[in-house]
């Protein structure tokens, strides 16, 4: 009361008396008040020197350690329509079950004996590269036999011309022989001419001589008309061997022309055969993705297409899988201030929703229902959100996480850094400072190694 009425109170009642007024204005009270405040003081000092755990803090969820281990759709490479489902939502798959059956929707597909009949179109394309093959090998005994051909028809027509040189010279020495005799036949004749004018041989034997020149005089002639006939016979050798020559070169450039043309069709054929083989193989495994199997052990969380009859394009998702095996990890994102802050390494308490906790975030030891982890990995490029984004795996010398912990849960991280008194974290947050630079022990042992 402020006893500023004229009509004080206390004056005219005497408020001791009541139960209340007797507890108030006993001078024990005000005792046991001051020493309460002196005790609050003292403990209150002695916590202000207590330590404090400074630490960041950041919003995140379950994910997988792995990127291969985390949710992931399966689509289709192949447009189709589904035909029918094999599996439910929320089975469990084992690598290469199969999922659905889906059916062509390209008309260029609807043949159910498309692959047979781009078999027996490429055995039979083989089997004329076997043909063209044996052709060629045809043409090449036939250019060998052309040539050893030619060969010996140039040998007989050489020996003919070196018979026909023979003969020319024989020719030509018989020649000299005849030349020779017609003139000692000359010779005779005239000595036989003179003899008988001078009275020594008879008419007769004039007319003998004169009959022996005209007989020389004529083998002479003969021998002439031979070595001409000689001569002739070694041109004609000669042209007879440029025959052979060109008659023989155009079988064997025919024969070789047709090897050629026999070689570029088994060569388009083989090409023919190769895409063929292609395209067979390409029908197989069209067929095989006609049936959608399961590409890892795991759960099927949704169906993103249902029902039967729908049509999708290639390449859009169909199913929703959860891998069964995972090593579970924990994403958060921090502030671009705290990024100095966070090294890998680091000591990190999480919070996990869903678990009860009882949290202290300055005292982690008596902290109830976190979990630890250390840092990973750190993204070096801001997120969408405007901060950076950690990852953070179960610490090995902590307790386990919890088994039934899914992917995508909510977390609650608390990064640990340096241990300072409370006067200087209150210090600290009332002037808006950043937390003091921490260095891990066990990076820092790391980098000395």
């Amino acid at each position: 009361m402020l006893n500023i009425s004229n009509n004080q109170l206390h004056k005219t009642v005497d408020l001791i008396k009541f139960k209340s007024g007797e507890r108030v204005f006993k001078h024990s009270y005000y005792k046991n008040f001051n020493r309460f405040l002196i005790v609050f003081s003292i403990i209150g000092v002695i916590i202000l020197f207590l330590p404090w755990t400074q630490n960041i803090t950041g919003r995140g969820n379950v994910t997988t350690l792995t990127p291969d281990q985390r949710p992931q759709t399966i689509q289709s490479p192949i447009p189709g329509r589904i035909e029918q489902w094999y599996v439910r939502e929320g089975d469990f798959v084992s690598k290469g079950d199969t999922i659905m059956k889906i059916s062509e929707i390209k008309s260029e597909y609807f043949d159910p004996n498309l692959v047979q009949r781009t078999a027996a179109q490429r055995d039979a394309k083989a089997q004329s590269v076997g043909s063209y093959s044996e052709k060629v090998n045809a043409l090449n005994r036939q250019i060998i036999a052309l040539s050893n051909e030619r060969n010996l028809k140039l040998e007989q027509a050489k020996n003919k011309l070196i018979q026909s040189r023979y003969k020319v010279e024989s020719d030509s020495i018989d020649l000299e022989a005849a030349i020779t005799n017609k003139k000692i036949a000359k010779l005779q004749f005239d000595r036989t001419v003179t003899l008988q004018e001078e009275g020594f041989k008879a008419t007769k034997d004039v007319e003998d001589k004169r009959l022996k020149l005209q007989e020389t005089e004529a083998k002479l002639i003969s021998q002439e008309n031979k070595l001409l006939a000689s001569k002739n016979e070694v041109i004609n050798a000669q042209v007879e061997i440029s025959r052979v020559n060109a008659s023989y070169a155009d079988k064997i450039s025919k024969a070789q022309s047709d090897k050629f043309t026999a070689q570029s069709s088994q060569f388009d054929t083989e090409a023919q055969v190769s895409k063929l083989d292609n395209q067979y193989s390409n029908y197989q495994m069209r067929n095989d993705l006609r049936f959608i199997k399961a590409p890892f052990d795991g759960y099927i969380n949704k169906a993103i297409r249902g029902g039967v009859g729908q049509t999708f394009k290639e390449g859009e998702a169909l199913v929703g899988m959860m891998p069964a095996q995972v090593d579970l990890a924990v994403e958060t994102f921090v502030e671009p201030i705290d990024l100095p802050l966070i090294k890998i390494g680091a000591k990190v308490r999480v919070q996990f929703d869903g678990w009860p906790a009882i949290v202290f975030s300055g005292w982690p030891d008596i902290t109830y229902g976190t979990y630890g982890a250390e840092v990973v990995a750190i993204e070096n490029f801001i997120s969408d959100n405007g901060k950076f984004r950690v990852l953070l795996a179960p610490d090995q010398d902590d307790f386990d996480w919890p088994k039934d912990i899914r992917a995508g849960s909510g977390a609650y991280t608390m990064a640990l850094l340096e241990d300072v008194p409370i006067w200087f974290e209150l210090w600290r947050q009332l002037n808006g400072f950043p937390p003091n630079y921490y260095q891990p022990k066990n990076t820092t042992n790391s980098k000395k190694k």
